[in-house]
């Protein structure tokens, strides 16, 4: 008999977990440079459309494909189609992959909590020296050793996250939730309304807000807000699948959809405005322009942040006070996310072996974990995370994302079976408007920014003169591809009790 799946306690719950998965470390270091770099205020035009076209519409298709279908992502799309279980694989593949990397980067936002408390980066040449010396980085394509002062701090991320995952939906991921994403908002409104306080601040939100219109046609752009939009909403690689697979038989749908679409959202602007505050500061005290302090990821948490950080006018203790509120936030929006980008895969190894959770965790987790911490908390990890993100990001989730929405809305022609699900529990209804943007907007959009985005890596390959060809082949394109390759061969092995996986869901649609 099958083992009975598990179930959110409350809606508020899964919705707190969705939101906690959503807002991560995209929302506070990629999405204000993103925005910034790509048109500034014109950067929210796509932002919005895109938003409202694309990532909203997969994030409500993702929730009826788990909700319906009570599964993770390989047997949720194996029971719309069978054609449809290689992306289900592929999309738990692109978990491995990001949750490695995703540890890591948490580890390095701890160990910057202590570092802020006495500025420790102040004995060094700069910022930037000081956390290449943290990390231990060497020359791409050299061998890798491990960096204890990276790797303890990673031990224990994966430690907290494997108890959590352990502990199950309810008593682990939702509690953790509840916890957590209040306390990120709290922390990090402070930080916000802090940096609003500084001397140059007004002069980074114009940098910020100030559109440049020159940037709407630009493809590059567009293939960023989709990137953007889908890594941080959790859409293309089967978080929000798994996730909406644990709701109650007559949950809503489309409504906490909404909620954790413009929250996410929400948040985003809000980091933006935050951040761009504290790099007005920076200019301001150096002298100089917005545009010459801005960084990039890596460098904006960093590099920028320590520097800012050092001279802040709150007093030693005032500063250090500040920089403990920023990693802080880093750290908790980083493990809510890791949490859940890591709950797909042990929920897949869940419904291929049937196994319990406590067994899964372990036979998936402390793998995962080894190898995070021996590749990432290496003298290595920076160069190997620095092109897996980046190849992941644009080859893994957003092609995930293309593939699986041209099968399941053109190919196939299931939304109407997926709306039907849809509006028979939710309070928000899904009609026309969803049709026209998952069916026709999306994928040509989508589709055309991902051709001229791989044409554009061709001819001018990413990290150009910093990485070998080589090195880019076996730490980016090899990862990419491979975790499309995985999903095909895993489609191929069968399952045991093939058919009554493909109809339990279809016999328990309807009851409570």
């Amino acid at each position: 008999m099958a083992q009975a799946r598990e179930q959110w306690g409350t809606r508020a719950g899964f919705i707190l977990a969705a939101v906690g998965s959503a807002i991560g470390l995209g929302n506070i270091w990629r999405f204000p440079d993103t925005a910034f770099k790509a048109g500034g205020g014109s950067f929210l035009v796509p932002y919005i459309i895109a938003l409202l076209t694309a990532a909203i519409p997969l994030l409500i298709m993702e929730y009826a494909i788990g909700h319906k279908n009570r599964a993770s992502p390989p047997l949720a799309f194996r029971r719309v189609s069978r054609s449809l279980q290689p992306i289900g694989w592929w999309q738990t593949a692109i978990c491995v992959v990001i949750a490695c990397y995703y540890a890591t980067i948490i580890a390095w936002a701890i160990r910057y909590v202590f570092f802020a408390l006495d500025q420790s980066w102040s004995g060094a040449p700069d910022t930037a020296t000081f956390f290449t010396e943290f990390v231990g980085v060497e020359a791409a394509g050299e061998t890798p050793s491990l960096v204890p002062g990276v790797a303890v701090p990673a031990i224990l991320v994966w430690i907290a996250t494997l108890v959590i995952l352990g502990l199950g939906i309810r008593k682990g991921i939702e509690i953790a939730s509840k916890i957590f994403i209040p306390l990120l908002i709290v922390v990090f409104g402070c930080l916000v309304v802090w940096s609003l306080t500084l001397e140059g601040a007004v002069d980074g939100l114009n940098a910020f807000f100030t559109p440049d219109w020159s940037r709407l046609f630009d493809t590059n752009v567009w293939l960023l807000v989709y990137g953007q939009l889908f890594f941080s909403l959790s859409v293309g690689f089967g978080i929000m699948v798994t996730y909406a697979s644990y709701l109650r038989r007559r949950a809503d749908l489309s409504g906490p959809a909404l909620v954790a679409g413009f929250a996410n959202s929400s948040f985003e602007i809000l980091a933006g405005i935050g951040v761009f505050a504290a790099l007005g500061f920076m200019a301001a005290s150096q002298g100089t322009t917005v545009e010459q302090v801005v960084a990039d990821g890596v460098g904006l948490a960093f590099f920028s942040f320590p520097t800012i950080i050092s001279e802040l006018p709150f007093g030693s203790v005032g500063n250090g006070l500040f920089g403990v509120l920023f990693f802080g936030s880093l750290v908790i929006a980083g493990f809510t996310s890791l949490v859940s980008i890591v709950q797909v895969v042990i929920s897949t190894v869940q419904d291929r072996l049937g196994t319990g959770r406590w067994f899964t965790v372990a036979v998936v987790g402390v793998p995962m974990a080894v190898v995070s911490v021996g590749l990432f908390a290496s003298t290595q990890g920076l160069n190997f995370l620095d092109v897996a993100d980046h190849y992941i990001n644009h080859y893994g989730i957003a092609a995930a994302a293309f593939v699986s929405l041209v099968i399941v809305a053109v190919l196939l022609r299931k939304l109407p079976q997926l709306r039907d699900h849809l509006n028979r529990y939710s309070s928000i209804k899904v009609g026309w408007w969803w049709f026209i943007t998952l069916g026709v907007l999306t994928p040509i959009g989508l589709g055309a920014v991902l051709i001229h985005s791989l044409i554009g890596e061709f001819q001018n390959p990413y990290g150009e003169g910093e990485y070998s060809n080589a090195f880019l082949f076996w730490s980016g394109w090899v990862v990419a591809i491979g975790a499309f390759v995985f999903g095909i061969v895993m489609s191929l092995i069968p399952w045991r009790n093939a058919d009554r996986i493909e109809t339990e869901s279809i016999s328990k649609e309807g009851s409570a």
